[in-house]
């Protein structure tokens, strides 16, 4: 359980990296612009565990949302790109907050080099927190992109 008195509820983002087998889960605050992974939540049936996202939302107390949205190179969507959008029409239906999209071209691959490269975790430790990793960089990059109030 969080200490209430860490975060303000009103800067905290929840960021998911959106996979139809397993969904990354990463946690920020607007005022110190970080974010940092949390957790990665299998997909049973590739149906979101929204018994699980909801305990997190519940607990992180979020104001919103930030989902990495997948597209080819030339700006198309890519087969799993629908399903990502349903994902946060689904998100917002849910908890009625808003989901901000943020690109994640490469994410996954950008997580899985500096896992196997700087800290050389083997491949099943990296199947496990690639896209816990992936869902930070996709909120990090999405912070960073945020002009402080």
């Amino acid at each position: 359980m969080r200490d209430p008195l860490a975060f303000k509820s009103s800067d905290t983002f929840l960021g998911f990296d959106f996979g139809t087998k397993k969904i990354g889960v990463s946690i920020g605050q607007l005022t110190t612009k970080t974010a940092n992974s949390l957790q990665t939540l299998r997909s049973p049936n590739q149906t979101p565990n929204w018994q699980a996202i909801e305990k997190l939302v519940q607990e992180w107390q979020p104001a919103g949302f930030v989902v990495g949205v997948s597209r080819q190179h030339d700006g198309t969507d890519n087969p799993v790109t629908p399903k990502m959008l349903k994902f946060c029409r689904q998100l917002n239906g849910r908890f009625n907050l808003p989901v901000h999209q943020q690109d994640e071209m490469l994410s996954t691959f950008e997580a899985k080099q500096m896992l196997f490269d700087d800290v050389h975790v083997n491949a099943t430790k990296l199947w496990a927190v690639q896209d816990e990793l992936a869902a930070q960089l996709i909120l990090q990059s999405w912070l960073n992109q945020q002009e402080t109030k």
